[in-house]
């Protein structure tokens, strides 16, 4: 029913964040995808982390693709920046925004098909050079725009709605990413909001290029017996690396804790939450092992989801360029065109 406008009025005792804004605040327009999608609990999980994380509308930049992902940034973040570009060039799209304005906070919406097909190489460029971004990829398995063929990430053996199987190899997002250099990569699944929530919070708050794949089933193409991307098999075959909480930098709060063991920390908010510690069997900071990790349990036909890799020392496009501190729209005439001489110098240079 897409003739269906929001409301925009909203309840005067909603909850409001540190900013004073609402959950609706943060909400974009009715969503025309079919229904039961799971690209809306991804949107709806975004704003709920934009929403919890206070971060202010207007700061935040929203960009995409081509595909049923690239059309979600419309159902959400009404209020924020948004470019809709064309099929797979998202990553170039934001990386020359990002250079030309560093104080925004850049979100960049992709599918499997935008991504790993026809953007792979605007991905890889993206993930090496360590561009601040939270990229998240909505992976279903197939194009769904184009009466569900398979995509580059469909499982070789995965069955389609007419009952043709898969030949070719699947690329997995989240180990190319890793490879190519991301320093925060994770996986998850619309299904799960406990989970993926604070991933989207921590991807927010990372300095660098962090990525995320959803897996985030079709209802109308990828939905039935023999896919290996519907939702009762990836609930099925689903494995939670580690229990996932995010908390907002405060004043550090410190505890003891015995391996396996689970104890009740009295939060800054006054709230207490239970931890529970996990043994060190997956180290979030070794490259190697999640690498094998995903190897390992993609061949026993499971889907390993949370937080794979982290790297907190990062280094980002705007260090390697040395980007100016203040965004270009920020600049005056005298910053920005420094004169002949100036550019006689810089070539110079380069004879």
């Amino acid at each position: 029913m897409t003739f269906i406008v929001k409301p925009k009025f909203a309840h005067p005792a909603l909850e409001a964040n540190a900013l004073g804004f609402t959950h609706r605040d943060y909400e974009g327009a009715m969503s025309t995808l079919c229904a039961g999608c799971g690209h809306d609990a991804i949107s709806a999980s975004i704003i709920h982390a934009c929403y919890e994380l206070s971060l202010p509308p207007h700061r935040i930049a929203k960009l995409s693709g081509i595909g049923c992902s690239s059309k979600t940034p419309t159902y959400m973040l009404g209020q924020s920046h948004g470019f809709n570009s064309v099929h797979g060039r998202m990553p170039s799209v934001l990386t020359g925004a990002s250079l030309a304005n560093r104080e925004l906070i850049y979100l960049g919406i992709s599918g499997d098909g935008d991504t790993a097909s026809i953007g792979l190489g605007q991905f890889a460029h993206a993930m090496r050079r360590g561009v601040d971004m939270v990229y998240i990829c909505e992976n279903n398995g197939v194009y769904g725009l184009t009466k569900g063929q398979f995509s580059a990430t469909s499982d070789a053996g995965s069955k389609s709605k007419k009952g043709v199987a898969n030949k070719d190899t699947p690329i997995d997002l989240v180990a190319l990413a890793i490879e190519l250099g991301a320093t925060f990569a994770a996986r998850s699944f619309s299904g799960d909001r406990k989970q993926l929530i604070p991933l989207v919070k921590a991807a927010f708050e990372h300095r660098g290029a962090a990525f995320i794949d959803v897996i985030s089933p079709c209802v109308t193409f990828n939905n039935h017996e023999g896919s290996t991307k519907s939702f009762d098999y990836v609930r099925e075959h689903n494995l939670a690396l580690n229990a996932l909480d995010f908390i907002s930098p405060r004043e550090q709060i410190e505890i003891d804790a015995a391996p396996g063991s689970t104890e009740l920390v009295r939060m800054h908010d006054g709230s207490t939450v239970a931890l529970k510690r996990l043994d060190d069997s997956h180290d979030i900071h070794d490259k190697p092992a999640a690498l094998a990790t995903l190897q390992r349990h993609h061949s026993d036909g499971q889907f390993i989801t949370g937080l794979v890799y982290l790297d907190p020392e990062t280094v980002t496009l705007h260090d390697r360029l040395g980007v100016a501190a203040r965004p270009l729209n920020a600049m005056g005439e005298a910053e920005l065109c420094p004169g002949s001489k100036a550019l006689e110098s810089i070539n110079a240079a380069l004879r």
